[in-house]
């Protein structure tokens, strides 16, 4: 398992915006295989933004790569980065990735993730 995480740091004034942006676009990430499941978090709130992380679980690194490469990627992203969206933030995007070492069920069952 794989998560994909952007940072954003957002300009207060234009949190709501931002959201709408999320909320209102089409992103296609169910036609990609692999795909879990995607979360848009709001984090705390600074002197000067708003922070939010988008979250994307993927079944594997792979799956995550291939999602980059696809068609699908290309027609969420196809608005982002332009000039409409870039006053909404305080800089660029921070990606992490992280592979996943342990999960725990609602049941309490452990899960330990093989090394990729």
């Amino acid at each position: 398992m794989y998560i994909a995480m952007n940072r954003f740091r957002v300009i207060k004034e234009r949190a709501k915006d931002f959201e709408q942006v999320w909320t209102s676009r089409d992103s296609y990430l169910h036609e990609v295989p692999g795909f879990v499941a995607f979360h848009l978090l709001r984090g705390p709130e600074h002197d000067d933004y708003q922070l939010y992380a988008s979250h994307t679980i993927w079944r594997s690194y792979e799956d995550f790569v291939g999602w980059t490469k696809s068609e699908a990627f290309r027609k969420a992203h196809a608005r982002a980065g332009n000039e409409s969206t870039q006053t909404l933030v305080a800089g660029p995007a921070q990606f992490e990735g992280f592979q996943v070492v342990q999960e725990v069920s609602p049941d309490g069952t452990k899960i330990r993730h093989a090394k990729d």
